[in-house]
C-alpha cells in the first residue's frame, strides 16, 4: 500500500530509467524509491530533515542524496520528465504563490544614536561657530 504522497508504481516505472545505478563499490545504497520518498516528504511538508519519519530511512541519507542528484543533474531530469508528461495529459495542476508581505524597521533601527555614541565634545554650531551644547558665554 502507498502512502499519501509517496510514488506510486506507475509514477516509479517513470523515475526509475532516470536514475543513476545503485553504487556497488563500499556499502549498497538505500533503496533510491524510498530516498525519492522521503525526499518528496521534506518538500511537501516543509518540516526538517531531522523530523523525516523513520520508515524512509536515516534524513542524512535523503539530504545528501539530494545533494548529490541536484550537483549531477539527476534532480532535474527527473523533474522535467514528470512535469512535461503530467502536463501534457492534464493531470498537473499548477499552483502558484507569492508572498507580498513586507517587513519595516521601526523609524530609531535606521540609524540613530545609541546611548554611550553620543559625542563627548560639543561640535561647533555650522551657522555661528559657537559650542552648541549650551547657551552661549558673552
Amino acid at each position: 500500500m502507498v502512502g499519501r504522497g509517496e510514488l506510486t508504481d506507475k509514477a516509479w516505472a517513470v523515475i526509475e530509467p532516470l536514475l543513476p545505478p545503485v553504487q556497488g563499490g563500499g556499502r549498497r545504497w538505500r533503496d533510491h524509491r524510498q530516498v525519492i520518498n522521503a525526499i518528496l516528504w521534506k518538500l511537501r511538508t516543509g518540516a526538517p530533515w531531522r523530523d523525516l519519519p523513520d520508515r524512509y530511512g536515516p534524513w542524512k541519507t535523503a539530504h545528501e542524496r539530494l545533494r548529490l542528484w541536484t550537483k549531477d543533474g539527476t534532480w532535474e531530469k527527473i523533474l522535467d520528465r514528470v512535469i512535461v508528461k503530467d502536463d501534457a495529459v492534464g493531470e498537473l495542476e499548477w499552483i502558484t504563490s507569492v508572498d507580498s508581505s513586507v517587513v519595516r524597521a521601526h523609524q530609531h533601527a535606521a540609524g540613530a544614536r545609541k546611548k554611550g555614541d553620543a559625542a563627548t565634545e560639543p561640535k561647533p554650531s555650522p551657522a555661528t561657530g559657537k559650542d552648541s551644547a549650551g547657551p552661549a558665554a558673552d
